[in-house]
């Protein structure tokens, strides 16, 4: 596909996102989070149009995300408010490297993501070129419920799970059964340990692989619906695995401000970039750009700068769609 074929597309990606929306306390400042919503945050910066199924509380917080999450170009429609609990927060604690370490509310708003017939009719009459979740808003039964109903119910040409685990919030048959439903699957290098025992071993003997390449290529002999593998590693950039072909994207290091939305945002990059027609090397390219650029600032959907936007351009984006804060 050439660049003008990449510039003339009509249609922009669209992206459905599922899971916790929520408010990040870092040293005492509300931050707008949750994976999801900073997924979608960032392909609306990109041009996408970004949907999300969550719920919030009938609070003052709930408000605020609604409002921002419109003003940043995500579609609310699938946002359900829920008038018994609360607006979801998350304690940030941010150590060594800007590392953040997280404590977890529950009985929120988001653990109970229940959709009524009306939303999941309108939903199954939609088309999507994504649907992305991962594992944390999986830790109640009520969301795991609806997340198997959309599954069924979902037309959408890829799905992605960013396994995203978080200590205390994930059980095996939960992953598991993600990877059934999965085309394209991110996770960090600690997630890719975690998994790798869960596929070759027992919690009490696990059997790490010794490269990325065989544990990638494990993962889509178990599941060959997986057309794609992205390993994230950190300032040491991230690994790529596509059709038995396993390649490494470095990236430039940065001074880290926190690392808070930086996952979220190379998965952005990459889906926007893959989704738009350019391969899974150039995609992965863009998403460590994306992803290295979250890390240097504060906050998990800083402003794009106009040097950053410079170098997206560099790499074949379609700029007219990028949207600036």
């Amino acid at each position: 596909m050439n660049e003008n074929s990449h510039s003339s597309r009509i249609k922009p990606v669209r992206a459905l996102t599922f899971g916790e929306a929520l408010f990040d306390i870092i040293k005492g400042s509300a931050h707008l989070g949750g994976a999801p919503l900073n997924l979608a945050a960032h392909l609306a910066k990109l041009g996408a149009k970004p949907a999300v199924i969550t719920a919030v509380g009938r609070d003052e917080l709930g408000e605020i995300l609604l409002a921002r999450a419109k003003a940043m170009g995500i579609d609310t429609s699938y946002i359900l408010i829920d008038t018994k609990r609360p607006t979801g927060t998350v304690t940030v604690e941010l150590r060594a490297e800007g590392i953040p370490v997280f404590t977890i509310n529950g009985g929120v708003a988001w653990d109970a993501i229940t959709p009524g017939e009306k939303e999941f009719r309108a939903l199954s009459g939609e088309e999507w070129d994504v649907f992305c979740f991962g594992t944390l808003a999986q830790r109640t039964e009520e969301n795991r419920k609806t997340l198997e109903r959309l599954f069924s119910k979902i037309k959408a040409k890829h799905f992605f799970y960013d396994v995203n685990l978080r200590i205390g919030y994930y059980k095996k048959e939960w992953i598991l059964s993600s990877l059934e439903h999965t085309t394209i699957l991110k996770m960090n290098e600690e997630e890719a340990a975690t998994i790798s025992c869960l596929l070759s071993g027992t919690a009490e003997v696990c059997k790490p692989f010794s490269t990325y390449k065989a544990f990638c290529h494990l993962v889509t002999e178990k599941y060959p619906g997986i057309s794609v593998i992205c390993i994230t590693k950190g300032p040491r950039g991230a690994a790529v695995y596509h059709k038995g072909v396993y390649e490494e994207v470095e990236t430039t290091p940065v001074e880290v401000a926190d690392t808070v939305g930086a996952g979220d945002s190379f998965s952005a990059g990459f889906l926007y970039t893959f989704l738009s027609g350019h391969g899974v090397s150039k995609a992965a390219s863009v998403a460590c750009i994306l992803g290295t650029y979250v890390a240097s600032k504060p906050g998990s959907v800083p402003e794009y700068s106009k040097e950053l936007i410079e170098e997206l351009k560099g790499e074949g984006l379609n700029l007219n769609l990028i949207r600036m804060d």
